[in-house]
């Protein structure tokens, strides 16, 4: 199982330029039929609370996606701003394709970034969720989230509750606070025992850095792969026994003692 975490410098606003660039940095890639590929958080335009015109009111990256996942096998998570016709809010959105046009998943950002002024413009998503990243004879269980997220583990722990081997995060993290993403994404990875992909983009928008930093890290929290500040594609090996295989002989995960209440808060 390999997964591939494409990191590009967003053009802002401009979807069809970011399109190609996706195209593009994944030509160069070793993709197989099969694998896992990760996108940033609003991919197709930059982290824009200009939601009139960001909005993929058209389907076109809904649409590449799909496109994407036909072309190379693969499962695509990539981040996109959708705004429903009977909702005053956009929401910031991870869609999830299979191959065949089927979508596996779509996960709401259930965190807007209050500092980033992101709940002026974005309603927050409800529901944590899974989905299989079906390959070979082990499936991984996957929890898909985007970027402020990252900062509340107790979502990653609902996610744990429903099987999740794997978090994938999509974000648009600024290079102001580049120590806290990765120090945030190694502790996701221990405190769960699981993998943990993160992608980020790099470059500039009108009022942010970024730094790149793409990272994937195995379930002790042990280096995987990362990327710098530079556009790439960072490629890694997922085998789905390390999951189990630690977790058994480490199970620090089944003497959490405050999962139910929060699983219970979560529905009501």
């Amino acid at each position: 199982m390999r997964a591939h975490l494409v990191q590009l410098d967003i053009a802002w606003e401009d979807k069809p330029a970011n399109h190609s660039k996706v195209e593009r940095l994944l030509d160069r890639a070793d993709v197989a039929p099969g694998d896992l590929i990760l996108l940033p958080e609003m991919f197709d335009t930059g982290f824009s609370l200009n939601t009139e015109k960001t909005a993929d009111k058209d389907g076109s990256t809904l649409a590449f996606l799909q496109r994407l996942a036909d072309d190379l096998g693969c499962i695509v998570q990539g981040g996109r701003t959708i705004h429903d016709c009977h909702c005053a809010k956009a929401s910031n959105v991870m869609t999830i394709f299979a191959p065949g046009g089927r979508i596996l998943a779509e996960y709401r950002k259930i965190h807007p970034f209050s500092y980033g002024r992101e709940p002026e413009r974005f309603e927050g998503g409800k529901q944590v969720l899974t989905y299989r990243w079906e390959t070979g004879n082990e499936p991984l269980t996957v929890c898909p989230a985007i970027c402020y997220d990252l900062r509340f583990p107790e979502l990653f722990r609902l996610g744990l509750l429903q099987g999740a081997e794997l978090i994938a995060i999509g974000a648009c993290w600024p290079a102001a606070r580049a120590a806290h993403w990765r120090a945030l994404l190694l502790a996701r990875a221990i405190e769960n025992q699981s993998y943990v992909l993160g992608v980020n983009r790099t470059g500039e928008e009108p009022t942010l850095k970024y730094s790149g930093g793409s990272i994937a890290l195995g379930p002790k929290g042990e280096l995987l792969g990362e990327l710098g500040p530079e556009e790439g594609v960072l490629s890694i090996t997922i085998d789905p026994r390390q999951v189990t295989d630690w977790r058994a002989a480490f199970p620090a995960w089944k003497d959490a003692r405050l999962l139910d209440q929060v699983a219970h808060e979560s529905r009501t």
